[in-house]
């Protein structure tokens, strides 16, 4: 067995980043079964090993002998581009973090500095997220970081530091079930505080040169039964749909300590909320009605520059920009053959993603690149690829384009805002329209259980067909047809003139027929119009506007 290391050095990492891709490969599955989701949608597993996969690449061509600040920034830039889903973001901004407070450093890093760089990874992780929520791998991150700086404050070596760290993840990973309700229920823990225990063992292996531990799903499981889930409605932030009024973007020099209050205090202001980068330059993104409430923000953290506000309603603001002679192009992630190729017909260019391959940033920014357009309408048709999205828009903006992104979470909300896409209009004024038609537009489907699990509407168990209504499970019942019907009729509820289906891969024909017959005998005066869209593991997706 190899003596220990006894420095954070590239070496160390560049071990800890192929160690952590092949201990993630080989618990992919487990995390991804983690998901407390009834259909096999969760790819926590698979997002966090394509993103260290992807970070891992970079390094190729990085000298051997790299500073380990040189490393982990190239690591960090490699994981940022390859992000896939919330929790790849999340990993990027750790290792940000970690090479933001190595640089702090002469050479390699000891016991103390590698301490104090994983908490200031736990921070960037906590910063990248609008609002934080305890029992999840934002968690675990904390925690193994006060153990580490704990172990370091005791006189412990850099062994000491890192078991320490990965001792605490597992500990405060098997506390994850008492801090969310819905991982009590399912009987699972946060599976993204699994795969941050599952890099910390890599990097105890790499430092110690022990073996790592072999991936048992079993253990990652709590013991309580799955009981009946609570009355009352989930708690979820709802952005008004007309939306604020100005986009508002800059540059900021500012120090790392003023970034936390500047979040917050946009936060308070808008949504659409991006801060990226790193001390001393900042890349500031959101959506506010107070402009000079948001550069003010800006103002009291530091020196905003390169300031560009966008009204999103008032053709006649100084400062918003004519549609180029280029013109412009709509971006779209589908999940299916049949909506690629609808979405490619209606002049979409189109990025392959969906539940279990979500799109990587870099898939999504090679997307605004292949559209060939100065401006750029992205649809990440997916609430998981949000954050990704904003990313890559943010990085076409620094390569001289404008990107917007309609933040629409289901394939029929995009089918909305494309219906309404208008390249002749002011971009300002288009992204309101598609925005607005997207936020319009209901979105539900139909699917089956391939585990037991709570839900919204009850228990679940395997095989039971489920009804989605606007992100929550709302029906759970035996026949996909008769479930189908129910999910449209609550959807036509609040009103609606449009029922789009879309159906999935291997659908029978006759499930969408017998939809649109059920809106004609009940809502005559309600259109209808069927898609194949060839989706996986949704045999309906259905649309209200």
């Amino acid at each position: 067995m190899p003596s220990p290391a006894t420095v954070v050095d590239s070496t160390v990492l560049r071990g800890w980043a192929a160690t952590g891709r092949d201990a993630l490969e080989a618990a992919r599955e487990e995390i991804d079964e983690l998901n407390v989701y009834p259909v096999p949608d969760g790819d926590t597993g698979t997002n966090l090993h394509l993103t260290v996969e992807a970070a891992a690449l970079t390094l190729s061509d990085l000298p051997e002998d790299a500073a380990p600040a040189e490393t982990l920034a190239t690591l960090a830039r490699g994981a940022l581009l390859g992000a896939r889903g919330n929790s790849g973001v999340i990993l990027s901004q750790v290792l940000r973090g970690l090479a933001d407070s190595a640089t702090k450093y002469a050479g390699e890093l000891g016991a103390v500095s590698w301490a104090a760089a994983l908490t200031r990874g736990a921070e960037a992780a906590y910063a990248a997220v609008g609002e934080p929520e305890e029992g999840t791998m934002l968690t675990v991150l904390r925690e193994a970081a006060a153990a580490a700086t704990a172990g370091a404050s005791d006189g412990g070596q850099l062994t000491d530091v890192v078991r320490a760290a990965a001792v605490e993840a597992a500990a405060a990973l098997a506390r994850t079930p008492e801090q969310l309700e819905v991982l009590r229920l399912a009987g699972v823990v946060d599976a993204g505080g699994r795969g941050v225990c599952v890099l910390l063992d890599a990097l105890v292996a790499v430092v110690t040169g022990e073996a790592l531990p072999v991936p048992i799903a079993k253990s990652t499981a709590v013991t309580n039964e799955p009981s009946q889930p609570r009355n009352e409605a989930r708690q979820v932030r709802r952005v008004p749909r007309d939306g604020p009024s100005y986009e508002v973007m800059y540059l900021l020099d500012a120090p790392e300590k003023s970034i936390a209050e500047l979040r917050s205090s946009l936060a308070e202001l808008g949504d659409s909320l991006v801060v990226v980068g790193g001390e001393p330059t900042w890349n500031v993104h959101v959506h506010v009605n107070d402009v000079g409430a948001a550069i003010e923000a800006g103002v009291e953290a530091g020196r905003p520059h390169r300031i560009r506000v966008t009204n999103f309603r008032d053709a006649a603001l100084a400062g918003s920009a004519a549609l180029p002679a280029e013109g412009r192009g709509v971006v779209s992630v589908v999940a299916g053959d049949g909506l690629g190729a609808l979405f490619e017909a209606a002049g979409a260019t189109v990025v392959r993603g969906g539940p279990g391959r979500r799109a990587s940033t870099s898939e999504m920014l090679a997307g605004v690149r292949a559209a060939q357009r100065r401006d750029v309408i992205m649809l990440p048709n997916d609430a998981d690829s949000l954050g990704v999205a904003e990313i890559a828009a943010a990085q076409a903006r620094d390569e001289g384009l404008r990107a917007a992104v309609i933040p629409t979470r289901a394939s029929v909300q995009a089918l909305a805002a494309l219906a309404a896409h208008d390249p002749d209009r002011r971009f300002e004024d288009d992204v309101i329209a598609m925005t607005a038609a997207a936020g319009n537009c209901r979105h539900g489907g139909v699917t089956v259980a391939s585990r037991a699990a709570v839900t919204m509407a009850g228990i679940c168990q395997v095989g039971d067909v489920l009804g989605i209504v606007d992100g929550d499970f709302a029906v759970i019942g035996s026949d996909l047809e008769t479930v189908a019907n129910t999910v449209v009729d609550r959807m036509l509820g609040s009103g609606g003139e449009l029922v789009t289906v879309v159906t999935g891969l291997d659908t029978d024909p006759a499930l969408a027929k017998t939809v649109v017959a059920h809106v004609r005998a009940t809502r005559p005066e309600v259109d209808t119009v069927v898609y194949d869209g060839g989706q996986p593991r949704y045999p309906l997706l259905i649309g209200v506007e």
